[in-house]
C-alpha cells in the first residue's frame, strides 16, 4: 500500500477500534510496516482530531523525520517488526476483558477452540513492564513467540498479523474471547479443550476459510 493510503487506513482503524470500545480518548496505538520501517499513529491526539498528515514514518531504530511524535508505545511496534518478518502491522489496543485479564496476570487458555487460532493453546500474559518502555517492547516479543496476539500484564494487548484489517480482526477476538472467558468464570470453572482436541483444531483451521 502507499503511504497516502497508509495514512487513511491508519486513521480508518483508530475509529473502527474506538467505535468497537476497544481504546477510549488517546489510548491504544497502531502502525504498518513500510519499506523503510513503519507507519505510526501519533501520541497524544484524539480520534476525532486525527489527519493524515499527522502520521509518523519511522524507521526501527526510532528515528524519524516529521513534524509531530509518534506514539510512545513505537518500540514496541518496532520490536515487533523486527522479531516476526511476517509482521506487517500491529495493533495495540486498551478494550476492557482484556486489561481485566491482564491485571490477573492470566494467560487466556484454551476454553474454547477460536483461542487456537492465535497459534497456539493459550494466549499467553507478557511479563510486567512500565508502558512506553523497552522493558515493554521486550517482554511483548517474548510472549508473542508462536503466536500473534498477547496480553500486557497490568495494560492491554497487542497483536500482529500480516496486513491491517487482519490485525484488525485479531484484536477484536481477542477481547470477545477475552469476555467470553470472564464471563464462564463467574459462572463456574471453565473446561479446557485438552491437547488430543487441539491437534484436531489446528488441522480444521488448515482448511477454514476462503483458500487462495
Amino acid at each position: 500500500m502507499d503511504m497516502q493510503t497508509a495514512r487513511a487506513a491508519l486513521i480508518a482503524a483508530t475509529e473502527t477500534l474506538d467505535a468497537s470500545g476497544m481504546n477510549v480518548g488517546t489510548t491504544g496505538n497502531i502502525s504498518v510496516r513500510t519499506k523503510d520501517g513503519m507507519l505510526i499513529t501519533p501520541t497524544g491526539i484524539a480520534t476525532s482530531a486525527l489527519r493524515p498528515g499527522q502520521m509518523v514514518p519511522m524507521r526501527l531504530d526510532g528515528s524519524w523525520d516529521a513534524p509531530f511524535k509518534p506514539s510512545s508505545e513505537w518500540e514496541m511496534h518496532a520490536e515487533i517488526y523486527k522479531a516476526f518478518p511476517d509482521a506487517g502491522a500491529v495493533v495495540h489496543a486498551h478494550p476492557d476483558h482484556c486489561v481485566a485479564l491482564s491485571c490477573l496476570r492470566q494467560p487466556l487458555p484454551l476454553f474454547h477452540y477460536m483461542v487456537a487460532g492465535f497459534g497456539g493453546d493459550d494466549v499467553r500474559c507478557s511479563d510486567y513492564a512500565l508502558f512506553a518502555s523497552s522493558d515493554l517492547a521486550k517482554a511483548a516479543v517474548v510472549a508473542l513467540k508462536d503466536r500473534t496476539a498477547c496480553l500486557l500484564a497490568n495494560h492491554g494487548m497487542i497483536a500482529f498479523a500480516g496486513d491491517l484489517d487482519t490485525a484488525l480482526i485479531r484484536t477484536i477476538k481477542l477481547e470477545t474471547l477475552a469476555r467470553q472467558y470472564l464471563l464462564a468464570l463467574s459462572a463456574g470453572t471453565p473446561v479446557l479443550i485438552g491437547e488430543t482436541e487441539l491437534a484436531a483444531i489446528r488441522g480444521r483451521y488448515k482448511t477454514y476459510g476462503q483458500q487462495k
